[in-house]
């Protein structure tokens, strides 16, 4: 078969597809019609986790499991935008890991807006200024982010998702590598891929910037500039990547929450993930005697960090991340032990399990 009567075949395999996309989007523009009705969230992430689930397990390839995400994530993403006008607020400013959270958890067809603080994505949600809102919470490299702890602590939003993306640095630059002569990238960036800017650009400046967004403007406006930053950031500013993956071999992670209003759903079957707050009072054996009820029902403990509480200076508070919902049975039975054991506890939410984009 040769190249024109292959491109008629994809053309009728497009064509086709077309039709199956707009019988898609008219059967969820009923679903969002009684949503309406009820006053139900037009964001469920536990339907959406689900709905991959199924397409991951039926496909037979060549199409993985990332490519199955993106590509039905725009798609889901194209039809929330005809059910709503549905806005996302994000710690900024853009072209950010967080920035690129957001876009990769709801899709490209949503308004995104910056907002400098995480006090401020919190506000913005709790006020309806905006419908979600998304943090970070946690990377590889520099740990927990303690804000976003605290904002949880004096909110009455629930996490609704998470999302988990690799860190990778990206040379960013209009140029070729051999014309750098500045390299601008947040502090944290440009110690992680040192190694490789030694070998790659040995006399090029390094120079700290606020961001990796503004590190990609300076490299878009001045000659003999680059920047370090995501594939994201490029794409955002329009500027090409000269390498990627730049990190010295380093597979760090960030891990973002997505905050609402709602009540997040179940998924059920080990598919869902809690995270609660414990205000523990400060005495030998307190925390083992807390959370021992939650190993007795078989309660899968992924995670748990400790701070001062802001309260009671002498007492701590731990937030504790474990596999299954809030409203799950056994669940349910080991938080009434802990709060039994006069320890202060506090749902933060429940989400699906799955993150990974």
């Amino acid at each position: 078969m040769d190249i024109d009567a292959l491109r008629q075949e994809i053309d009728a395999i497009d064509k086709e597809v077309l039709k199956l996309l707009n019988q898609r989007v008219k059967a969820a523009s009923k679903i969002g019609e009684i949503k309406k009705e009820h006053d139900a969230p037009v964001y469920v992430p536990a339907r959406e986790e689900a709905v991959f689930k199924k397409l991951i397990k039926v496909s037979d390839g060549p199409l993985g499991e990332a490519e199955i995400r993106s590509i039905f994530r725009e798609i889901i993403s194209a039809s929330i935008s005809l059910e709503k006008k549905m806005a996302i607020a994000f710690l900024g400013p853009e072209a950010t890991f967080t920035h690129q959270a957001a876009v990769k958890n709801f899709g490209s067809r949503l308004n995104y807006l910056p907002y400098p603080a995480i006090e401020a994505v919190f506000d913005a949600v709790e006020k309806r200024e905006v419908d979600y809102g998304v943090v970070p919470i946690e990377n590889s490299a520099e740990g927990t982010v303690f804000h976003t702890l605290e904002a949880l602590v004096d909110s009455e939003l629930k996490i609704v998702a998470q999302i988990t993306l690799p860190m990778e640095h990206c040379l960013i630059a209009k140029g070729s590598i051999e014309a750098v002569e500045r390299v601008y990238s947040k502090s944290e960036a440009l110690e992680a891929c040192r190694d490789w800017l030694r070998r790659t650009v040995p006399n090029a400046a390094l120079i700290e910037t606020s961001h990796a967004g503004r590190a990609v403007e300076l490299a878009r406006d001045e000659p003999g500039a680059a920047a370090i930053g995501s594939a994201f950031s490029a794409t955002f500013y329009s500027m090409p990547m000269l390498a990627k993956g730049i990190q010295g071999g380093k597979n760090d992670e960030a891990r973002f929450f997505i905050v609402g209003r709602e009540m997040p759903k179940v998924m059920g079957g080990g598919l869902d993930k809690t995270s609660v707050l414990l205000a523990i009072p400060n005495a030998p054996g307190m925390l083992a005697k807390a959370i021992e009820p939650l190993s007795r029902e078989g309660v899968d403990i992924t995670k748990i960090e400790s701070r001062p509480n802001r309260k009671r200076p002498w007492d701590s508070v731990f937030f504790i991340d474990f596999i299954g919902h809030w409203e799950d049975a056994p669940v349910q039975a080991a938080m009434q032990a802990i709060s039994e054991a006069s320890v202060e506890v506090k749902w933060l939410g429940s989400y699906p399990a799955s993150s990974k984009l």
